[in-house]
């Protein structure tokens, strides 16, 4: 199949599962709350998918630190105006206090709990099929250092929003300054050229002027469908869980998440699954490190804008949410320490992903929390030498990355 009929066969498929969407929303129509969701969650969907299309692709025009910039900004809108609109509506209504972290949870945990596992263990049997040999690990560059320390720091002081019970619009602008010296870090990396695949590829193998026109006008298409979806989506969330007897915060806290991550996903498992896992889980890194320090920050300061204090409440239940998604955040980085990711690390967070979910009570949760600490601080003692230069790796030159001593140096994969 040619670029022409990829390209074509793929816009055709997300313009189908947007229309109706923007027909509703536009005529003003409100059919039942679970045909809302499921047409309004469809938009979001292919939306998504558009963005991270024209995101990928726009790497071809656009390079170092400006492409870092705005292709990191653009590829978390989905998310976060679902969340975003929570923590607005939430400053003159409380009971939306909640979806707000809800959904913020959810996010980082899918993530981290489902995405960098099923990425690793892809990249792995991959590597088995190339080689021949079982691989045990998947080896991250040295360079990746520079993240994991800024998500080590973000993951370290995290913890004070479940101490404190809330979180401080001072402290939501620490994190968004966490989050601007992180874009400026990276883009005094070395620029790579863009590897991309599908839809992506053959858009940026249009011809210079079709493409320069082309990518912009997805960026405008897709950030409208999903600015202009995102209320009723978000809205009936709620809805159709008061009518299907969920639990409300449940379909708030991963429905909404899977929905605008799904490209993401699909996208860094494409690329594991054709060999290229290092940099399918570096992408991931990389927005754990803007879940956790853009998305966190910015929800007291829009709620503080909706009508609310200069604080977010966390009520009894959301504390619990985020001590175990911040001790959850903690585990994963004692794990990667080491620049490896083995497969026993990543079936343990898929386990611990899985299990979360049959667990309804505030002891099995903060059991949940312990189990997670307890490996964290496992894995810390195991590698303390490299905790140090894990937490220095933001403040070093780019160039330090590179050339990082040998006890630092992994090889490439680890054989069985």
């Amino acid at each position: 199949m040619n670029s022409r009929t990829v390209l074509a066969r793929s816009l055709s498929i997300c313009a189908v599962l947007a229309l109706p969407a923007l027909v509703l929303r536009i005529s003003g129509l409100h059919p039942d709350a679970v045909l809302a969701l499921l047409i309004y969650g469809a938009a979001v969907v292919a939306a998504s998918f558009l963005l991270a299309w024209a995101a990928e692709s726009a790497q071809v025009d656009i390079s170092g630190g400006l492409a870092i910039a705005i292709l990191a900004l653009i590829a978390v809108l989905p998310e976060y105006a679902v969340d975003l609109y929570y923590a607005y509506t939430a400053g003159s209504n409380p009971d939306y206090v909640q979806y707000a972290a809800a959904n913020m949870t959810g996010s980082n945990r899918l993530l981290l709990g489902l995405g960098w596992p099923v990425v690793v263990l892809v990249a792995l049997t991959a590597a088995k099929k190339l080689t021949g040999k079982k691989v045990s690990a998947l080896h991250l560059e040295n360079s990746n250092r520079l993240e994991l320390g800024f998500l080590l720091t973000a993951g370290v002081v995290a913890f004070w929003m479940p101490i404190s019970g809330e979180i401080q619009i001072w402290f939501g602008v620490l994190l968004l300054l966490w989050f601007g010296f992180y874009l400026i870090r990276l883009a005094k990396g070395e620029v790579e050229e863009p590897h991309l695949i599908g839809t992506a590829a053959a858009l940026g193998g249009l011809p210079k002027r079709r493409r320069r026109v082309v990518v912009p006008t997805l960026f405008v298409v897709s950030a409208a469908v999903i600015l202009l979806c995102a209320e009723p989506f978000a809205e009936s969330l709620v809805e159709a869980g008061t009518e299907l007897g969920i639990d409300q915060f449940l379909l708030v806290q991963w429905l909404a998440p899977l929905s605008s991550e799904a490209p993401e996903f699909i996208i860094a498992i494409i690329f594991a699954a054709r060999g290229n896992g290092a940099n399918a889980m570096a992408t991931l890194i990389s927005s754990k490190v803007n879940q956790w320090t853009l998305l966190v920050g910015s929800l007291p300061i829009v709620y503080f804008f909706g009508g609310g204090e200069t604080a977010l409440p966390l009520d009894d239940r959301q504390v619990e949410e985020m001590l175990l998604t911040a001790t959850q955040t903690m585990m994963g980085v004692a794990m990667l320490l080491s620049l490896r990711f083995h497969r026993w690390s990543a079936w343990v967070l898929l386990a611990l992903f899985a299990v979360q979910f049959p667990i309804t009570s505030t002891e099995g949760r903060l059991i949940l929390s312990g189990i997670c600490a307890a490996i964290a601080l496992a894995g810390f003692g195991y590698r303390y030498r490299l905790i140090l230069p894990t937490f220095l790796a933001p403040w070093k030159p780019p160039a330090d990355h590179k050339s990082e001593d040998d006890g630092l140096r992994m090889p490439v994969a680890d054989r069985a």
